[in-house]
């Protein structure tokens, strides 16, 4: 087949047939650049889509011209862009505000009356009152206008309505609590007798206790007085056969802490002074200790001499019962003996020990828990410290007495059985003179 030779043919016709020669490609390929150069040069690139329309794309500028005028066009577009979102936040907040300024008192719902259908406002499905609040003007929400004086008068108006509510309420709640705490009770509410005023004010009240009291005919008694407790009023003055006594001392020596007497005070059984004097120091006082004995200079500079004060004391002491707080230091610093049997000390007695939880109880503390008061709150007196031994005594006298006179029964009559007894390892008919 090489080998055959066409005849007839053209050659022209031949080379159509086969296509054009490569610089002919050659030729509309560069012709295609150039165009495709200019397009670029002028900014704009086309395509083309499967269905035949034509698409232009913006190509990032190349030239110091054409890169300036983008970048403004694009601050443009930005600030734009900035200014619409400062107007839409600008246009929330005026809205937020006006709510905020719309609200008005939240009112019971049969408070709110119901307008007729005239008028421009309306009801919703509840019945309750819609109010169509105006929206506040752009100068007011910029905050440069003044207010309008109806505005002001709408203020004061909301602000008048809400003080008197709340006012209300709190004087309805008051008048609740006084009416139930001002209930007077009756003559006939009060049934019960033979109970102590006091008690009955301290677990009712007040009108209670006067109510018990004008049935009973008694007047309320004042607060008492330390006098009152311890002094009997209109009692007898004179010498009894039970007295209490009490001391103040010094102290003398380098330090202060030996002490010699400074006064002597004695009482009745009905609490009456019946002996109280300063006793002249037979030392130089170092330490007068005023803040607990009470004692001055000038109290014991003119004193009765020691001597004369023991006579007199012992002298009132002999055969009586002697009463005192720890009186055998009061002994002790007067240099004076008394028999234990006529003795009674309150520090001692084993009642007052157990009510107090104390082996040695003060007398400030039995006074404050047994008579309800207060003694020794500064300075010591020993008038006042001798009336409350005594009236400690009073208190319990019957018991103690007995308990007393039980306890030296006992013992005497043990000492009467030793003596009727013989001692043991004697003999009786040692000396007798059948035995000789």
């Amino acid at each position: 087949m090489s080998g055959v030779k066409l005849q007839g043919v053209d050659k022209a016709a031949v080379t159509k047939t086969r296509g054009p020669k490569p610089e002919e490609k050659k030729n509309k390929r560069r012709l295609k650049e150039k165009k495709s150069k200019r397009k670029v040069e002028n900014g704009h690139l086309k395509k083309k889509k499967k269905g035949g329309a034509n698409v232009n794309f913006i190509l990032p500028p190349k030239d110091s011209q054409q890169f300036s005028s983008n970048w403004k066009a694009l601050q443009e577009l930005l600030n734009q862009k900035k200014e619409t979102e400062n107007q839409e936040a600008e246009s929330t907040r005026a809205q937020q505000i006006s709510k905020k300024k719309t609200k008005k008192p939240k009112k019971h719902p049969k408070e709110l009356a119901v307008k007729d259908q005239g008028s421009g406002e309306s009801q919703d499905h509840r019945g309750k009152q819609i109010i169509d609040c105006p929206l506040p003007s752009t100068s007011k929400l910029n905050g440069d206008a003044v207010p309008t004086p109806q505005e002001k008068r709408n203020k004061e108006k909301r602000k008048k309505e809400l003080v008197p509510k709340e006012t209300n309420e709190k004087g309805c709640k008051k008048r609740k609590i006084e009416m139930s705490t001002e209930i007077k009770l009756r003559e006939e509410d009060i049934w019960f007798d033979d109970v102590d005023p006091d008690d009955i004010e301290a677990a009712i009240g007040a009108d209670a206790a006067e109510i018990v009291r004008k049935k009973l005919g008694i007047k309320k008694s004042e607060p008492q007085t330390v006098d009152s407790v311890l002094v009997k009023d209109c009692a007898f003055e004179g010498l009894t056969k039970t007295v209490a006594m009490d001391c103040e001392m010094v102290g003398v020596g380098e330090d202060g802490e030996e002490s010699i007497v400074a006064r002597v005070s004695l009482v009745n059984q009905y609490g009456k002074c019946i002996y109280d004097k300063y006793v002249k120091p037979t030392e130089r006082v170092t330490d007068y200790r005023t803040a607990v004995s009470g004692i001055r200079p000038q109290d014991i500079k003119n004193g009765e001499d020691v001597k004369v004060i023991q006579k007199e004391v012992s002298d009132i002491l002999r055969g009586r019962i002697l009463v005192g707080h720890a009186v055998h230091n009061d002994l002790k610093i007067l240099f004076i003996d008394h028999p234990r049997k006529k003795i009674r000390d309150t520090q001692k007695y084993k009642p007052f020990k157990q009510r107090l939880k104390c082996s040695r109880p003060s007398l400030r503390h039995l006074c404050e828990k047994i008579l309800n008061v207060k003694v020794q709150q500064g300075e010591h007196s020993s008038v006042q410290d001798a009336q409350a031994a005594m009236r400690l005594y009073t208190l319990v006298k019957k018991q103690w007495e007995a308990e007393i006179k039980s306890k030296y029964k006992t013992k005497d009559a043990v000492q009467n059985e030793d003596k009727g007894k013989p001692k043991a390892g004697t003999n009786q008919n040692k000396f007798h003179p059948d035995g000789l």
